[in-house]
Order: structure tokens, then C-alpha cells, then sequence
């Protein structure tokens, strides 16, 4: 973050009953992202949402 930029490190992706998986939106914190998901899973839909971090390399991975 030395040269001003914003790090946005969590996800929250989105699977639809069908399989088919989206990325929600990025976020600062893991709190932040974990907020979000609770919130749209207690929605009632049938979307599964969870959190992930992108790795340093860019990859996503489950936590």
C-alpha cells in the first residue's frame, strides 16, 4: 500500500442453485465482507453466499 492504493483483499461470492458462481464485491476487512454475506444469505434465497481472501498471487481461497 506505499504507493496510495487501497487493498481490498475479501470477497464474497455468490452460488445459485444452479451452480453457477459470482463475485458480490471486494472488501477491506473480513468483518466487512462476513457482514455482507450474513446479510444477503438471510435473505431466504436459495444463493449460498461465503467469504474469501484473494492470496498475493491473485488466487482466491476458501476461509
Amino acid at each position: 500500500m506505499n504507493d496510495g492504493t487501497i487493498t481490498l483483499p475479501w470477497l464474497v461470492i455468490r452460488q445459485d442453485d444452479n451452480g453457477n458462481r459470482y463475485r458480490v464485491g471486494r472488501y477491506a476487512t473480513r468483518a466487512e465482507a462476513q457482514k455482507i454475506a450474513d446479510s444477503l444469505d438471510g435473505r431466504g434465497h436459495k444463493q449460498l453466499y461465503w467469504v474469501e481472501r484473494i492470496g498475493q498471487n491473485g488466487t482466491s481461497s476458501a476461509d
